[in-house]
């Protein structure tokens, strides 16, 4: 994609499809790679710990390992922004998704805790640890890479169908997770099937890195160079000490984003299983329709930032978050029946996760852009992601409605953030466009 004629400025051509396809279908399969842990937290559970340990307690250690992948991105993505932005967005675009591969091919062939005792958790931890690192440099990057290459005026759409793509890695591993559960019974997952889905996504990240093969380096990027100009010796030094001001709306609509991906994806399964006594079979069939209509609500919510401008779609899907979370827990509660629908409408009010990448690619200059974005975003979900899932597990035996009560705080923080930094912060997409005319 690129942004070099202004008479295509509002269409997409044959080969800005191609590459926002390419990219998205990399990203998915990394996200497979890096989500699938969670669809088998129960069975890995009962894994990779003493088997006399508590079963809350094995879970919570098991969602700890989980999350503290998250506590990894920061380091990782943090470095590998800095040579996006010395070397170029493409190149670590595709190391990203060789550092997630390797070690989800690891994880398929490891011992377990009956075959090498505390080494076996230790080994599952630092392998999350690396792909933690991985992730939290595929993210900011594809999020520039994908903004970079839009035409003027769809950067919005080009954004939320990115996010569409990256959110289908998470359906990617929930329907190999149903496969699995209607193929083998749960004594043969637990003996040996729960290792396919981990040596399949070693093969999805070897695929992703030959798709990306095909990608071109952006316009933006190329204009930088055309300039001459030396890149930014340390980026992050700039972006503490040029972009402060950036810095809490990027941090806030972090929050805002993993809030409805750490409820709809890596909570709701596992509450219905083990509060509501659902099949595994089940959770995961409901959870794959959820994620589906995500990524239809982040196509949506792109088109309408195109249509209406990021800060106010912002607003807009930070009200659905809560309503679309509130029906379903209201059906499961009340046992209506109606699960389906209302997983389905919860996932398209979380459209908010293909919102704001919009506004956090705005917030910062070409020339430090992933620097800034990985920062913020990474130290922001490191800490969010591994704290609340952790939470909320803790506190769903005083109320199952804390999800809800969770998703209404997260989606006030979005409103207020659009009305107070809507107005405050500008937004770079005009100096992109300027930097590229030259």
């Amino acid at each position: 994609m690129t942004a070099n004629d202004p008479a295509r400025a509002l269409r997409f051509s044959r080969s800005d499809h191609k590459t926002l396809s390419l990219a998205a279908l990399g990203g998915a399969l990394e996200i497979y790679d890096f989500i699938i842990f969670v669809f088998f937290a129960l069975t890995l559970s009962q894994l990779f710990f003493p088997p006399e340990m508590p079963e809350w307690l094995r879970l919570l250690q098991s969602f700890g390992i989980f999350v503290t992948g998250y506590l990894a991105r920061p380091l990782g993505g943090i470095l590998m922004a800095h040579f996006a932005d010395h070397l170029g967005r493409k190149k670590v675009f595709s190391l990203s998704i060789l550092m997630m591969a390797l070690p989800c091919l690891l994880i398929g062939v490891m011992p377990t805790y009956a075959d090498i005792g505390y080494a076996a958790p230790l080994i599952l931890l630092a392998l999350r640890i690396l792909q933690g690192a991985a992730v939290g440099g595929e993210v900011p990057s594809a999020w520039t890479f994908v903004a970079e290459h839009a035409p003027a005026g769809r950067r919005g759409y080009a954004l939320g169908f990115l996010q569409a793509g990256l959110t289908f890695g998470y359906l990617l591993g929930a329907l190999t997770a149903t496969a699995l559960a209607q193929i083998f019974t749960p004594q043969e997952i637990l003996d040996y099937a729960w290792r396919y889905p981990f040596l399949l996504g070693g093969v999805f990240g070897v695929i992703g890195v030959w798709l990306r093969r095909w990608l071109s380096e952006t316009p933006v990027f190329l204009a930088l160079q055309e300039r001459r100009e030396q890149p930014v010796a340390f980026p992050l030094r700039e972006v503490l000490r040029e972009h402060r001001r950036a810095l809490v709306p990027a941090a806030l609509l972090t929050c805002v984003l993993t809030s409805a991906v750490v409820v709809l994806v890596v909570i709701t399964p596992t509450v219905m299983q083990q509060r509501f006594g659902m099949s595994a079979a089940h959770t995961f069939a409901l959870s794959s329709l959820g994620i589906v209509f995500l990524n239809i609500g982040c196509v949506l919510a792109g088109l309408l930032v195109d249509r209406i401008g990021a800060w106010r779609a912002l607003m807009v899907y930070s009200l659905l978050l809560p309503l679309g979370i509130a029906g379903l827990y209201g059906n499961l509660i009340a046992g209506w029946g109606w699960t389906g629908p209302a997983y389905a409408l919860a996932g398209l009010a979380c459209g908010v996760v293909g919102v704001v990448p919009s506004v956090m690619v705005g917030l910062f200059p070409a020339r430090i852009r992933v620097s800034g974005i990985s920062f913020t975003y990474n130290v922001a979900y490191a800490l969010w992601a591994s704290t609340t899932p952790l939470l909320l597990i803790a506190l769903m035996p005083w109320s199952p409605w804390v999800c809800v009560g969770f998703c209404l705080v997260m989606g006030t923080v979005g409103v207020l953030s659009g009305l107070y930094f809507g107005m405050r912060e500008q937004l770079h997409a005009e100096d992109d466009l300027a930097l590229i005319k030259g």
